[in-house]
């Protein structure tokens, strides 16, 4: 942990937005997986969004977010633009980063933990009704 650096977190309402960002070291580039996770008290931390950093290609969103949020990179810098958030979204946001991993069933970058190597310490986003 604290290789990567997010912000961004915060309290919206109800349909509200936020852009959470993750900094990364210089070293993490290339052929590189890297994603979002999310953790709630109590709960598995669970996969949100992953990307493969070699060439942008997005390569997993959970089902609870598809639509609403989207990963993307710019330089060494992740972000993750988060829209029409729900209570459900409420949680403590890591970015991680791993080496290129593929399954065998052809999944690249798969939204579990396994493959990431790298993380941030969190960001807070609460979201309230």
């Amino acid at each position: 942990t604290g290789q990567l650096t997010e912000s961004g977190g915060g309290s919206v309402q109800v349909g509200g937005s936020l852009r959470l960002a993750c900094a990364a070291p210089g070293y993490i580039r290339g052929s590189y997986c890297m994603g979002w996770f999310r953790q709630t008290s109590g709960k598995e931390r669970e996969g949100v969004a992953t990307i493969y950093s070699y060439d942008g290609t997005i390569t997993y969103y959970a089902e609870a977010v598809k639509s609403r949020f989207t990963v993307s990179q710019e330089a060494n810098t992740l972000y993750l633009q988060m829209n029409d958030l729900k209570p459900e979204d409420t949680a403590m946001y890591y970015c991680a980063a791993g080496p290129k991993t593929m399954r065998a069933d052809g999944r690249l970058c798969p939204g579990d933990e396994q493959p990431f190597r790298y993380w941030g310490q969190g960001t807070q986003v609460t979201v309230s009704s």
